[in-house]
């Protein structure tokens, strides 16, 4: 927010230019700082953009830290990211930037870490999966700001025509799906692994039979054992069988399957909490349980996490960290994850969310699964590609000819070259 001096004299406005320039020669700058902040909008429509959300908490931080301006540039999804990279590669780098990754600046140095402009009550109040997510060599540079989980969304009319309960196994799972289709039913299980979103499907499966796209030590283990029995059980037993519907999982997208949930064209299929929404707006109704595991409710669901980064360029470190201290706040994160249906990213807010009765009643399953679930590696700079691998190749795993252990071993080979180069 730039102040406008009008309807001075030239001899007040003379007086003033010759203090600001003093001030200048005196200190180096003025003792007012302009925070930069690229950030994404979560809203669908005008009336709940995030400008609206980032304009009211702007004007509550600049009434408290008067020295203290911060400028926010609110962009689609579509377009924050290559702004942001855009920017950097310009020598022209927000102070802030809230988008979708930040492995890549870390590993060039560009940003400040997390114990460079946090209070250590704010680091120390992320919830630990999140927090975790966010290191680049056991140091912290993504700081989570917003998150989800999954879990499995069933159709309650579709289920209770069927005689059937939400399943708890894979087993389950099946024969529900079989009774689904018996009725007629499109999509009983539908499987997006087309390439607007099959790494998170994918991820889900994977944990939910005991694997994941890394071991134990963080090296890359697509191939393993549980993966390629887990591609291999889709394949057998729910594509094999006609229970994923007319669409090819391959070239299944997620918001079409989401869409087709709406219509009431799915049995069951893994969501998160934006889908909650779109079911309402049709009057749907629907149930969520945990996501099955092999034998029974999976050992971990997947988490997904959005960042705040801090960039280095402007040497605004003090300033940054009194802003990201604010926006912390456990009343600001309530703010923001109830007005977007999305999860609060630190354990004060999650337990205040928690005990509430409207946000258990919305959110509470999810909320269950965030503090054990697990996240993309999106501390490795190779994941983006690791990622668009996936989302190419997945799909070919439950084609009727594929083969599930050639094709993760694919993945797996390009994903291990990609981390040797980087």
């Amino acid at each position: 927010m730039q102040r406008r001096v009008t309807g001075l004299t030239a001899a007040v406005a003379a007086l003033s230019m010759a203090a600001l320039l003093a001030g200048c020669g005196g200190s180096g700058g003025s003792d007012e700082v302009t925070l930069k902040l690229v950030a994404a909008d979560y809203g669908d429509s005008a009336a709940n953009s995030s400008k609206k959300y980032w304009g009211e908490l702007v004007e509550k931080f600049e009434a408290e830290h008067p020295d203290i301006k911060v400028d926010v540039d609110v962009l689609p999804w579509t377009d924050v990211d290559r702004k942001v990279k855009e920017m950097v590669a310009a020598d022209e780098a927000p102070d802030l930037a809230q988008i979708g990754a930040y492995a890549d600046y870390a590993a060039q140095d560009k940003l400040y870490s997390a114990d460079d402009v946090l209070s250590i009550p704010t680091q120390a109040d992320f919830l630990a999966p999140l927090a975790k997510a966010g290191l680049v060599q056991r140091v912290q540079y993504g700081m989570p700001f917003a998150a989800s989980t999954r879990l499995l969304f069933y159709n309650e009319k579709l289920f209770k025509s069927a005689g059937i309960s939400p399943p708890e196994n894979w087993n389950e799972l099946q024969a529900a799906a079989k009774k689904l289709k018996a009725r007629g039913v499109k999509y009983p299980y539908a499987l997006p692994l087309g390439k607007e979103e099959a790494q998170a499907e994918t991820y889900q499966w994977m944990l939910s039979g005991g694997g994941g796209y890394t071991d134990n030590v963080g090296s890359y283990d697509i191939d393993s054992k549980q993966n390629v029995q887990t591609f291999t059980w889709l394949k057998d037993e729910l594509v094999g069988k006609g229970l994923t519907g007319p669409t090819p999982p391959g070239k299944l997208n997620r918001a079409e399957a989401f869409a087709a949930f709406t219509r009431g064209e799915v049995g069951m299929l893994n969501g998160h909490p934006t889908l909650m929404k779109m079911a309402a707006k049709k009057n749907l109704d629907y149930g969520m349980v945990p996501m099955p595991g092999v034998n029974g409710k999976a050992q971990a669901t997947m988490g997904v996490a959005d960042w705040m980064m801090a960039f280095k360029q402007n040497g605004h470190r003090k300033e940054i960290g009194t802003f990201l201290d604010f926006v912390y706040a456990k009343e600001n994160v309530l703010a923001f994850s109830r007005e977007y249906d999305l999860l609060p990213v630190t354990t004060s807010a999650s337990q205040d969310m928690a005990a509430d009765k409207n946000d258990a009643k919305r959110l509470g399953g999810f909320l269950e699964e965030l503090p054990t679930s697990q996240l993309y590696p999106v501390g490795k700079t190779s994941w983006a590609q690791v990622s668009a691998q996936v989302k190419e190749y997945i799909g070919k795993t439950v084609d009727p000819n594929g083969d599930p252990q050639a094709i993760l071993s694919q993945i797996e080979t390009k994903a291990a070259a990609e981390e040797a180069a980087q």
